[in-house]
């Protein structure tokens, strides 16, 4: 036989085992692919959306077949496993219910839940000026500053920061923002602080006046700040102003020039003594003065 020829046919019947080869691997992958996806587990989602301090009832939730290599971390197979727990994050529609969202069963109803270990929420009462002109939403953050007279001292008013970036858990009795992002008019404002911070804002309510600042989400910065007094906006304030006199080198008092005293002239000598004298000539009487020098 040809050389030429049987060299093309043993290429050709390597070329042929190899091919042979890689399919029946990517055959047999596909296969254990197929019978891994094949195995499902029964996987507890949302039937409807659920908000932050909902108590999860049966008709909230429903169950559907997922393949096991999706199955989310901490998801629950059973529905008893979630009924009556509490809800610390909002949940949608179809989604999966995960340890993460909610609370332990038990722990409260409302917005209980949510306070994390160690923390206290507060409700301050606010207005439009207070709130922000109502755009106070629960989940921003918010400086609370307090204006009132210090005891002791100069009684002048004052405003000073006392709290920043506290976390607003409800506005009025709303503990989600509205769908459409509109402001919500709300008579008061739950916040979270810790219990140093409840009786610092305690304090503020009671003794002053509280005005709310809203902050950004993502500034976590807290500000130095002086305080100032009514006297900054108008200048500075009279004891201020009495402290830089006092400080001020007063002027040497000049030495005493003495004066001369004018001296008043004597008085003039006294008149002569005068004497009168009646002289009667006949029947005329006359009066003569007559001059007498007394020694």
């Amino acid at each position: 036989m040809d050389r030429r020829f049987l060299t093309v046919l043993g290429v050709s019947l390597l070329f042929a085992l190899v091919v042979s080869s890689v399919f029946y691997q990517m055959t047999a992958r596909g296969g254990t692919a197929k019978k891994e996806q094949g195995e499902f587990k029964d996987l507890v989602v949302a039937a409807k959306a659920m908000g932050i301090g909902v108590t999860v009832k049966p008709a909230d939730v429903k169950v559907v077949k997922k393949p096991d290599g999706e199955f989310p971390k901490g998801g629950f197979s059973k529905v008893e496993e979630v009924i009556d727990r509490p809800v610390i994050s909002n949940i949608l529609l179809d989604e999966p219910l995960v340890e993460g969202r909610l609370a332990a069963r038990g722990s409260g109803v409302g917005i209980a839940p949510v306070i994390p270990v160690g923390m206290r929420a507060m409700t301050v009462r606010v207005n439009d000026v207070v709130g922000v002109g109502g755009f106070v939403m629960p989940g921003m953050r918010v400086d609370v500053l307090v204006t009132g007279r210090p005891p002791g001292g100069e009684a002048v008013t004052t405003t000073t920061t006392v709290l920043q970036n506290i976390l607003v858990l409800t506005a009025g009795t709303t503990t989600q923002p509205d769908a459409r992002g509109q402001a919500i008019n709300a008579p008061n404002v739950t916040l979270l602080v810790t219990p140093d911070q409840a009786e610092i804002l305690t304090l503020a309510s009671n003794e002053g006046r509280i005005q709310l600042v809203l902050r950004s989400g993502s500034d976590q910065g807290i500000e130095q700040t002086p305080g100032r007094k009514l006297g900054d906006l108008f200048g500075k304030a009279p004891k201020e102003q009495q402290t830089e006199q006092a400080q001020l080198p007063r002027p040497r008092p000049r030495p005493a020039v003495a004066r001369a005293v004018p001296v008043a002239p004597p008085p003039p000598p006294p008149p002569p003594v005068s004497d009168q004298v009646v002289v009667i000539r006949g029947n005329q009487r006359t009066v003569e003065n007559v001059s007498i020098l007394k020694p």
